[in-house]
């Protein structure tokens, strides 16, 4: 099984080489086929991230251009997809910088180790998958993703919402492998901490029988 997926990801990375060659070789309209897998979520990731439908339009936009205009710089030591979801990412950030809708300690280098000390809770995974799919929920888990702090809310867009691995998220964000588990862990602990203290979800019992 595992054979059959290299396999499969092997040949998807030649039909992708293949394709990024033709484009450089003049067939321009082969393009479209690289991005157009991951149009919508280079949107998607491009709202969570400014939370406006219109800037998140123009950075969307503003990422494939730079990625048709830079094709030749991409070296293929990553997904074509990575490499574009890191400048849709950069192209974030800067709208957010331009918009002055990061906090001053959002952009301020801190150690790792931060002092977030989540809630004495139940596991993050007893959030019910079936809760979250709920429209009310989506709702909600919007507000969670943006209440999150930049460097928090990008690793939680690229690895949990959009799927990447954990080295294509390191890659995208131009940070260690390590640093995206740390962040993605307190992510995720902060995201169960704003649904607990938004009474979305029950606090647990504490332990003994209630008389």
């Amino acid at each position: 099984m595992a054979k059959a997926v290299e396999k499969e990801d092997a040949g998807a990375a030649l039909r992708e080489r293949e394709l990024i060659d033709r484009v450089l070789a003049g067939e321009l309209e082969l393009f479209y086929e690289l991005v157009a897998p991951i149009e919508r979520r280079l949107y998607f990731t491009a709202l969570d991230i400014v939370r406006a439908e219109a800037d998140a339009e123009e950075v969307a936009q503003e990422a494939i251009l730079k990625a048709f205009r830079n094709l030749k710089s991409f070296r293929g030591d990553c997904k074509f997809s990575t490499w574009v979801f890191s400048i849709t990412v950069n192209e974030a950030r800067m709208r957010l910088r331009r918009n002055r809708e990061v906090l001053l300690d959002d952009l301020q280098p801190e150690e790792e180790e931060g002092d977030y000390t989540p809630l004495q809770i139940a596991d993050w995974r007893e959030i019910p998958s079936e809760t979250l799919e709920r429209q009310e929920m989506r709702a909600h888990l919007g507000a969670a993703v943006a209440s999150l702090g930049e460097r928090y809310r990008e690793v939680l867009i690229l690895r949990d919402m959009n799927g990447l691995s954990i080295a294509e998220t390191s890659k995208a964000l131009n940070i260690t492998e390590a640093n995206v588990k740390v962040r993605l862990l307190r992510a995720r602990l902060m995201l169960r901490d704003y649904f607990v203290e938004h009474s979305l979800l029950q606090k647990p019992q504490k332990a003994g029988r209630a008389r």
